[in-house]
């Protein structure tokens, strides 16, 4: 974004309701909804974003969402007017120039950043347009991911209008009633507690916040509950936002929240981290992994991998032996089909790939469905039509074949005597996606490694079976064995 005083300029409203303005005359909007999303989705982004990634989320429509994307640019630039060079949409890719951009947030950012003394709030009702909620009237119907972005988008400028507003309270000048209506609604952002829980809604401190990879991606990080650290490595298929609301992971991380501070992120590529990201390799999972952990300040901390996850944790304990008190491997595998498979498996994962590059972002389900019924062969249709939406929700097409390549050749077999952390392996007896032998090779060349198998045909129990009450269980006990934890570094309760 251009910094506050640039010239040549429209200033952008994105608390409250939409404005553009330029010159002092405000520019009509669009009007249709999601082409002022779609415009908004841009500007906040930051970056060019590839047409195909921008159907996905604006225009899943049947018919040719080429064509209703090429619209809506059209009348966006309609909006910038004189100012219609701003959008590029040449090739494959569109973009904003940021440049030629400025809005309230920015206003906000640079507030907060002076070092000379708290912002006024007086300065141009600076302080009442933090009072105003962010981003509304965009929601739209049905594009959940599109939706999961913006409950994203809209939480971390409620974090900034918070942080504001408690310096706002604070200015001299102000009357007590502006005092009291600053410092209350800062303290609603602080805590941002729900009207009303449900079973399914996450704990009320769960916040999304994000860092920067070494190669600027931005990964998408939560923690949940008190207590000692417990950070789970990522594993495809999760989404922090969306991983309550089903019958899979929901249990898993209520629990584990309750007795530890439970660290989530979600893959490069995946859930509410960049989508449109050049490197997705393991050993950019690695360094994923690295830099959440850093960014949080944990010194020593269990390590919990899920799946493809495992391979990842187990090369982080190997390079960073000093960090990792536990190790926690639930449906782990060391080598990827690639290196291990016969001919008729192999030529059965080739066909796999080749269903999901043609048929994973279509609304008829039955290609997503080969993953559902080997995750879960024994679930409801019910439960089978979640996990259906939710591949496709956490995902796109391009992507899903990119993370089974990935997965396909990654090893880490070599690795395995490296780990020093004292090491559970739990895996499902029945698992027909990553078959039992494989854990037990875990088990067998990790040194302190002990196997629980789990009596489940799922590759990762569903929460009402009696194998997700087994694994809790046994996280919990393993984790009550007595060994070093650092502490949470300080800056995290800061953030």
């Amino acid at each position: 974004m251009a910094a506050p005083g640039h010239q040549e300029r429209i200033d952008v409203r994105l608390l409250g309701e939409l404005a553009l303005v330029q010159g002092g005359e405000i520019l009509t909007l669009p009007a249709s909804k999601k082409t002022r999303a779609l415009f908004v989705y841009l500007l906040l982004c930051a970056k060019a974003v590839r047409r195909e990634r921008l159907c996905e989320l604006f225009f899943d429509i049947p018919d040719d969402p080429r064509a209703a994307l090429r619209w809506s640019l059209s009348k966006i630039r309609t909006m910038l007017g004189p100012f219609a060079g701003a959008l590029s949409a040449s090739g494959e890719s569109v973009a904003l120039d940021g440049t030629r951009f400025s809005t309230d947030l920015d206003r906000l950012k640079h507030a907060i950043d002076r070092p000379d003394s708290p912002p006024d709030p007086g300065d141009d009702g600076l302080a009442e347009s933090a009072m105003d909620h962010a981003l509304p009237g965009l929601d739209l119907p049905g594009l959940d991911t599109y939706n999961a972005w913006l409950a994203a988008e809209r939480a971390e400028i409620d974090r900034l209008r918070g942080r504001f507003l408690a310096l706002a309270a604070r200015r001299r000048g102000l009357t007590p009633e502006q005092s009291q209506r600053y410092a209350r609604e800062a303290e609603a952002l602080a805590f941002d507690p729900p009207t009303e829980a449900t079973a399914d809604a996450p704990p009320l401190d769960q916040k999304v916040h994000y860092c920067l990879a070494p190669d600027g991606v931005r990964i998408a990080y939560a923690c949940t509950g008190d207590g000692p650290p417990l950070v789970k490595a990522a594993n495809w298929l999760n989404h922090l936002e969306l991983d309550w609301s089903g019958p899979v992971w929901g249990r898993l991380i209520t629990e584990l929240s309750r007795t530890h501070l439970l660290v989530r992120y979600d893959e490069r590529g995946n859930g509410l981290s960049d989508r449109e990201v050049g490197d997705l390799s393991f050993e950019a999972f690695v360094r994923d992994l690295e830099t959440v952990v850093d960014t949080l300040g944990i010194e020593r901390f269990p390590l919990l991998g899920i799946s493809q996850g495992c391979a990842v944790s187990i090369e982080y304990a190997a390079r960073h032996p000093g960090r990792v008190s536990h190790l926690i491997l639930l449906g782990g595998y060391a080598a990827g089909w690639r290196h291990i498979a016969d001919a008729a498996e192999a030529a059965r994962r080739e066909a796999v790939i080749t269903l999901v590059a043609h048929g994973w972002g279509q609304d008829n389900p039955v290609y997503r469905q080969i993953f559902s019924q080997t995750f879960m062969p024994s679930a409801s249709h019910e439960e089978i039509d979640w996990f259906n939406d939710f591949q496709r929700a956490t995902a796109s097409p391009e992507n899903a074949v990119r993370f089974l390549e990935a997965f396909a050749t990654l090893d880490v077999r070599d690795r395995l005597p490296d780990v020093k952390a004292p090491t559970l392996v739990l895996h499902a007896r029945g698992d027909q996606r990553v078959p039992i032998a494989q854990g037990i090779e875990l088990a067998s060349f990790i040194p302190c490694a002990s196997l629980v198998t789990l009596d489940t045909d799922s590759h990762i129990p569903l929460s009402r079976e009696p194998a997700t009450t087994r694994i809790i269980e046994c996280i919990q006990g393993f984790l009550r064995h007595p060994a070093e934890r650092g502490p949470v570094h300080p800056r995290h309760w800061a953030r």
